[in-house]
């Protein structure tokens, strides 16, 4: 087994060079924000959309905006409003008065980077729409199905729900995101340097040193990262507590969860995994990778019971608990 580790780790030197290159190019731009630019990687080594939730003015759109300037690659920018219509996103059929037929207009949806930005603006029609291309990387127009390119990432930000003019978003598209961001403000000393970067000169910009054939290659070494069968079940346990708490010695939590983590969470927890030991220059996953990602990939598949609500109990204080109580191997 020694020797399958040590050469996972020459693949993963050889494919992960160029992840030094891409954070330098993003902290030309971005400053601070390391937890969320780590996680971005993550989403694009692990194959994963990503939804970003925090107030307004937190680099999240620059932030995805940057990343996709770094790599040499297709990328669309869509805003969600109250009036954005599903065929505003994955196209329609248009009548051709010349031949008589329909032709198929193709929406911003055909992209490798999405932007889907303020996603919680829009009504659940509109949010429906990306469930097709989310899960299946697919798209259906009138009778046709169109692949979408490879990578396909929706990176979406998101205000709090308690904001004015926000929906929550429906719980099979929340599913569909294998993380889940909470951003917060920067430091002191970070805003006194972005205070200073936006108010001197012009703002700086980031080159492209990367392809989607760096991303892919790089992928395909992120999936032979190894976890043993001890980590496995580690993770399985975890999302089973969310589902049966009782079992795993947390009854405290029974009557506050009304639905656990879905098949899907094991699924990420363990890709996500995988990625976070790849960016560590690692070969193998510990159980810290699972720790260390699992907030993220739990936090906004676990839904709360009203008790919980009125004891001010909130889904990230379940993964917590079960986290800290769920033996590591």
């Amino acid at each position: 087994m020694n020797v399958d580790i040590q050469k996972i780790n020459k693949m993963i030197e050889a494919e992960s060079a160029f992840l030094e290159k891409l954070r330098s190019e993003i902290r030309k731009v971005i400053v601070g924000q390391e937890y969320m630019v780590q996680r971005l990687l993550i989403g694009l080594l692990a194959n994963g959309h990503i939804l970003l939730e925090g107030v307004p003015g937190l680099a999240k759109t620059l932030a995805v905006r940057t990343l996709s300037s770094i790599i040499q690659t297709k990328f669309q920018r869509i805003q969600f409003t109250p009036d954005l219509l599903p065929a505003d996103l994955i196209g329609t059929l248009v009548y051709d008065q010349k031949t008589g037929g329909f032709s198929t207009k193709k929406g911003p949806i055909f992209s490798n980077l999405i932007l889907a930005d303020e996603i919680n603006r829009s009504p659940a029609k509109v949010q429906s729409a990306l469930l097709e291309a989310m899960q299946e990387r697919q798209v259906t127009i009138g009778e046709n199905t169109f692949p979408l390119d490879d990578p396909f990432l929706v990176l979406a930000t998101q205000n709090p729900i308690e904001q004015e003019g926000t929906y929550p978003l429906p719980e099979a598209q929340v599913d569909r995101f294998m993380l889940k961001l909470a951003i917060t403000y920067p430091t002191r000393d970070e805003e006194l340097e972005i205070m200073r970067r936006m108010t001197t000169g012009e703002a700086p910009k980031a080159s492209t040193v990367i392809t989607p054939k760096d991303i892919i290659k790089a992928r395909e070494v992120t999936g032979q990262v190894y976890i043993d069968p001890k980590i496995e079940n580690y993770i399985v346990d975890i999302v089973f507590a969310t589902r049966e708490p009782s079992k795993y010695s947390l009854d405290e939590l029974d009557d506050l969860i009304a639905y656990g983590a879905s098949p899907r969470a094991s699924i990420y927890l363990s890709k996500a995994a995988k990625a976070h030991a790849f960016i560590s220059r690692r070969g193998y996953v510990t159980p810290e990778d699972v720790r260390a990602i699992g907030m993220d990939v739990l936090r906004h598949r676990i839904i709360v019971t009203y008790e919980a609500e009125a004891e001010d109990v909130t889904a990230e204080d379940v993964v917590r608990k079960i986290l800290n109580k769920i033996e590591v191997p």
